[in-house]
């Protein structure tokens, strides 16, 4: 049997990690694919076109607080808290009501640097 030089097994060794690494990912986008188009189903049979209409300009000026959105909807639907299609006023309703519990209160403090030049006994 003939011996392979180190250097082109190594070759061969990365070759392969590589493919199997790009394997692996394409794997991980078909599922994230997968997911996304049942979120997105699913979405559709709770909401109204126009609160689908609502939620998804939503996504184009904040996308984070529409998957939050989103992510809530698909909970409550899943424990039966939505049983029919929510209209855009519904769907607005509990929008205030989930900013209402994600406000948080941002402060901006001022603070002034002292400075040995700046003296009042001038």
């Amino acid at each position: 049997m003939a011996e392979v030089p180190d250097s082109e097994l190594e070759a061969i060794r990365a070759k392969r990690m590589s493919e199997l690494q790009k394997e692996r990912q394409g794997q991980e986008g078909e599922e994230k694919a997968r997911v996304e188009e049942m979120q997105n189903m699913l979405l559709s049979q709770i909401l109204s076109q126009d609160a689908r209409a609502r939620l998804n300009s939503i996504a184009i000026v904040k996308p984070d607080k529409a998957k939050v959105v989103e992510t809530q909807l698909l909970r409550m639907a899943q424990s039966g808290q939505i049983m029919d299609k929510l209209t855009e006023a519904q769907l607005i309703d509990l929008l205030e009501r989930f900013n209402s519990q994600m406000k948080s209160d941002t402060k901006v403090k001022f603070q002034r640097r002292k400075v040995d030049s700046d003296s009042d006994d001038d």
